[in-house]
């Protein structure tokens, strides 16, 4: 079944460039030139992945973002004209999986949005037949892979694909520090991810953020993130 993936974008031609190159992996292509035109197919359609852009003439991306994510948990790729910080850090403290700074190369989008869904895909798809190997635990943590769902002292956690996937890892390997690097590579699979920390570095902080401060994940400085036995 082909991967229904959301547009958003006011340049025309950004936005028909990539839907050319999505139709060509034979991505089912919903695109829009406004989020108020986009908003319907929002609550209508269920994608498995949308493309934002932060600067839109009516709402704007992150807003967009936010609407998104109080009621899905698909991927969200924002594209900004600005190579700021803030636009980054702000996206993905709002929600959004990754960023994408124009002018990008078509292929390097595919190949995030690839990586994008491939994560999505794999984390809501049973992974086991044990229900037990499944379910990963630690002091009032509860995930449970398999469903995707995630609860701290039995209030369920509304965790992005990039966020219950770092969580996962973590929890996997309880007891040892695991770098930025690692995570990236792990995650991702993609070289250019390593060259800098700082987007793992934000998801860890919204992580945290969404667990009330719980001390459940440290930094170790220098080296990584863990979680103790």
């Amino acid at each position: 079944m082909a991967e229904k993936i959301l547009i958003i974008d006011d340049e025309k031609e950004i936005a028909d460039l990539i839907e050319l190159y999505l139709k060509n992996e034979n991505c089912e292509v919903f695109k829009f030139y406004s989020a108020i035109g986009a908003l319907d197919s929002i609550s209508a359609t269920k994608f498995d992945l949308a493309v934002l852009d932060i600067m839109l003439p009516d709402i704007n991306g992150f807003t967009l973002c936010q609407k998104i994510r109080e009621k899905y948990n698909y991927p969200i790729i924002m594209l900004t004209a600005k190579n700021e910080e803030t636009d980054k850090i702000t996206g993905l403290t709002l929600g959004a999986d990754d960023y994408i700074t124009k002018p990008f190369k078509p292929l390097e989008l595919v190949a995030r949005i690839k990586a994008q869904l491939r994560r999505y895909k794999k984390y809501n798809t049973a992974v086991s037949n044990n229900d037990d190997e499944a379910v990963l635990t630690h002091s009032g943590l509860t995930m449970n892979i398999k469903t995707h769902e995630c609860f701290l002292n039995e209030k369920p956690l509304a965790l992005t694909p990039t966020e219950f996937s770092i969580l996962q890892i973590l929890l996997e390997n309880k007891g040892s520090a695991v770098s930025s690097e690692e995570l990236f590579h792990r995650i991702w699979k993609d070289e250019y991810y390593s060259k800098s920390s700082n987007t793992i570095t934000v998801h860890i902080r919204h992580l945290r953020e969404k667990m009330g401060g719980a001390p459940i994940i440290k930094t170790i400085w220098g080296v990584g993130y863990k979680i103790d036995k």
